[in-house]
């Protein structure tokens, strides 16, 4: 399924065709060569002073670390999640240095996780971002604590097709159109 973003001028088709899907082909899998690529699409991501603030837990279907991580999610994510390739945990350190900067760190490691993403469509991959886990579980079970925080979780994989996911709210969700605020309400200030 294809799903063109509606633009009022072009943008690069990498962009312009990128959404979140929740149907995977359950017998996809990634290479290592690929899951580099993802990352280090990640890792050269701008940062504040360069300090890089994310890291992440690395898991494909099957592994220990991607059942720990599908035991954490949450509502009607566990129904479809578990068919990705792979599940990627972002965490991010808030404080560097000896400065704390939620802010900024959250900021870069959005930024990384879009480059992630961006390479992976690139590749012919389809990633959904998560925010329906339990973050108590998942920092408890990986060991996460201090400053550091996992904020999301990416499911990877090749698409597959709707009829992969069961009848009702993930299926339904799948064939809505994707929309976006018009443009012009997103400018504060100032003429395009």
């Amino acid at each position: 399924m294809q799903k063109k973003a509606d633009t009022s001028v072009p943008i690069h088709p990498v962009l312009e065709s990128r959404w979140s899907p929740r149907a995977f082909d359950a017998q996809a899998t990634i290479s290592t060569e690929e899951m580099t690529a993802f990352l280090e699409a990640a890792r050269w991501a701008p940062s504040s002073y360069n300090f890089q603030p994310w890291s992440f837990i690395i898991s494909r279907r099957g592994d220990d670390n991607f059942k720990k991580i599908c035991e954490s999610l949450s509502g009607f994510n566990q129904v479809w999640a578990p068919t990705a390739s792979a599940l990627v945990a972002v965490v991010v350190e808030q404080k560097t240095e000896g400065h704390i900067f939620p802010p900024i760190a959250l900021f870069d490691a959005g930024l990384a996780v879009s480059q992630l993403t961006i390479e992976a469509h690139h590749r012919g991959f389809i990633v959904h971002q998560m925010i329906g886990f339990d973050k108590v579980k998942m920092n408890t079970t990986f060991d996460i604590s201090g400053q550091r925080d996992c904020i999301v979780i990416l499911a990877i994989g090749r698409q597959g097709p709707t009829e992969n996911l069961p009848e009702g709210q993930a299926r339904d969700r799948e064939s809505l159109p994707r929309e976006r605020q018009p443009l012009s309400e997103l400018i504060i200030a100032g003429d395009l």
